[in-house]
């Protein structure tokens, strides 16, 4: 077996660069826990709104008839049954298949942070948010169906329930990763053809490409 060694030039470039992107990333954090605030709040949902906490005098949908004849409503789940009959990721949602009262099932995409329940987590009612008819032909995204229906089929596939609304916040660590995520790559990438070039100019490190001689300049003979 061969072994090759990264050229000293290239991984202390490689080094200094990655240390650059740790004091960017460091930067980044400093701005990003002040942007998440202004998150925060945009994806905060008032209760009563879609995909905020549903109180006593929003409707409760015991169908998909109340479903389609309300303009708002909430549904009321025993336990977590609602976590646990079928998800899967529709576009940029994560929907659940959860049961009516009646017994019929339909997709809904839920605020996990407005959902209510009183006494023990795993088996005591809990209240949904408050949700919207959203018409749409989920029979489009075959992947979709095909993990939501795993158990059983949807009783309907031409609209899916929304209760998130606006909510559906990501924590800040989730929130802030992506972005420093960026910040790093892109600061080594910009950084080590520099480091790399400065260090060459200098006469530290080799060049990766022999720089061009000038316009004019001729390279002398043996007997000149």
């Amino acid at each position: 077996m061969r072994y090759h060694r990264m050229r000293f030039d290239i991984w202390l470039t490689l080094l200094i660069a990655f240390g650059i992107s740790v004091g960017a990333v460091r930067v980044a954090e400093v701005i990003l826990a002040e942007t998440y605030k202004s998150y925060v709040e945009k994806h905060t949902v008032a209760d009563g709104d879609i995909g905020g906490r549903a109180g006593k005098d929003v409707f409760r949908a015991q169908s998909v008839d109340d479903l389609l004849s309300h303009d708002t409503f909430t549904i009321v789940s025993p336990g977590i049954e609602y976590r646990n009959r079928g998800a899967g990721y529709y576009g940029n949602y994560y929907m659940h298949a959860v049961t009516l009262p009646s017994g019929e099932r339909v997709a809904v995409v839920i605020n996990m942070e407005s959902v209510q329940y009183d006494g023990e987590y795993y088996s005591s009612e809990h209240t949904l948010p408050v949700g919207r008819v959203v018409h749409e032909d989920l029979t489009f995204n075959e992947n979709f169906i095909h993990q939501i229906e795993y158990s059983e089929p949807l009783s309907r596939t031409d609209f899916y329930v929304d209760m998130l609304g606006v909510g559906g916040k990501a924590s800040q660590e989730v929130y802030t990763s992506g972005y420093t995520s960026v910040v790093q790559m892109v600061t080594i990438l910009v950084c080590f053809p520099l480091i790399h070039a400065l260090g060459a100019r200098i006469g530290l490190f080799p060049y990766f490409f022999a720089p061009r001689k000038k316009k004019g300049e001729e390279q002398k003979g043996e007997w000149d």
